[in-house]
């Protein structure tokens, strides 16, 4: 009887480990793209993002693949009868503080909308960072869904080009190395997409995907005497310090595919100081530049511009002044369902 030889055993176990790691690095294997999502388990309504996994069963990860994979419009065969709409923006699309049927997705997919002689069905692609490359980048993305309508939210912060670079972006931008090719040198994409699996029984029996507390502090309606915005002086804001080009870059990969750019509704306070202030985010003075901005870039550029800063009262605001309400967000659904309904004209 041979005798095993622990060193033996040891050595050749490194050996094949790393034949394993050159094997992943060579191959390349899309990871992210091995999901139980829409089989084992129900498909997120939005895309993974929490900051708290044990509580909100999700987690934030860069991998786009795995992120996509695990949402419902991945694991959703695309019909004839089906009108597909991509909505793409910050945390007030992808709703924080809301339950899935309470977003702005979950609002105009319940008012059962047509377009084309088509069913509408609206899909939440919205993500909380604000920054126009990332908007690009999802939509990028995205498009491989074939949709047949992109409705763009956004707003004034999420021009500057130093809100640019969010973690998503900056994951997403870089070449990796040989090493980081490796299972080992990739170690947090392999883990992220094993935990982001593992969320999935939870999310699938609940149906919970983020932290809903009890009480959550307001958004600011009072304010000092303050007329700063980032590093613009005022009156003007200074398009060299803005990623208008982002704009274009939404469009032309939208290419013809209707999309429609939406300046989101925003809260206007009328406490201390809003005479200075709209909210927290904005001097009145940089916003009411940007809206002029705005508006002659699309006139220029033939794009369609819809704006719907101020169609809210103050209290269908929740946390921040970009977050909705429940109220609110149906509201913001029947202002823009005509656009949608409209959209094959």
């Amino acid at each position: 009887m041979n005798q095993v030889k622990p060193l033996n055993v040891f050595i050749k176990g490194i050996f094949l480990f790393i034949i394993l790691n050159l094997l992943i690095a060579l191959g390349q294997p899309n990871i992210g793209r091995i999901s139980l999502y829409n089989s084992i388990f129900t498909g997120r309504e939005r895309l993974p993002f929490g900051e708290n996994p044990k509580q909100s069963y999700n987690l934030s990860l860069f991998d786009l693949d795995a992120m996509f994979a695990s949402h419902v419009i991945h694991g959703t065969e695309k019909t004839e009868y089906e009108f597909r709409v991509i909505v793409i923006g910050d945390s007030s699309v992808w709703g924080t503080l809301l339950k899935p049927e309470e977003t702005l997705t979950g609002q105009l997919n319940q008012m059962n909308l047509s377009a084309c002689g088509k069913n509408v069905k609206t899909y939440n692609i919205g993500y909380p960072t604000i920054s126009l490359t990332k908007d690009v980048m999802v939509l990028e993305y995205a498009m491989q869904y074939q949709p047949d309508l992109v409705l763009w939210m956004t707003t004034l912060d999420a021009f500057p080009i130093e809100k640019q670079m969010s973690p998503i972006v900056e994951n997403n931008q870089k070449q990796k190395s040989f090493w980081e090719k490796t299972f080992i040198g990739d170690r947090r994409a392999w883990a992220d997409l094993i935990r982001l699996q593992i969320y999935g029984v939870m999310w699938s029996a609940t149906g919970v995907d983020q932290i809903y507390p009890d009480t959550y502090e307001k958004a600011q309606t009072d304010f000092d005497v303050d007329e700063s915005y980032h590093d613009f002086v005022k009156p003007n804001l200074d398009e060299n310090l803005l990623a208008l080009n982002m704009l274009e870059e939404g469009f032309n990969i939208a290419g013809e595919i209707p999309l429609i750019l939406v300046n989101e509704p925003m809260l206007i306070s009328s406490g201390n100081n809003s005479d200075i202030r709209y909210n927290f985010f904005y001097p009145r003075w940089a916003y009411d530049e940007y809206r002029n901005m705005i508006n002659e870039l699309s006139e220029e550029n033939n794009w369609q511009y819809v704006d719907l800063w101020d169609i809210l009262p103050a209290n269908e605001f929740t946390n921040s002044a970009i977050h909705l309400t429940p109220a609110g967000e149906k509201m913001l659904a029947e202002s823009l369902a005509p656009y949608i309904e409209g959209s094959c004209q």
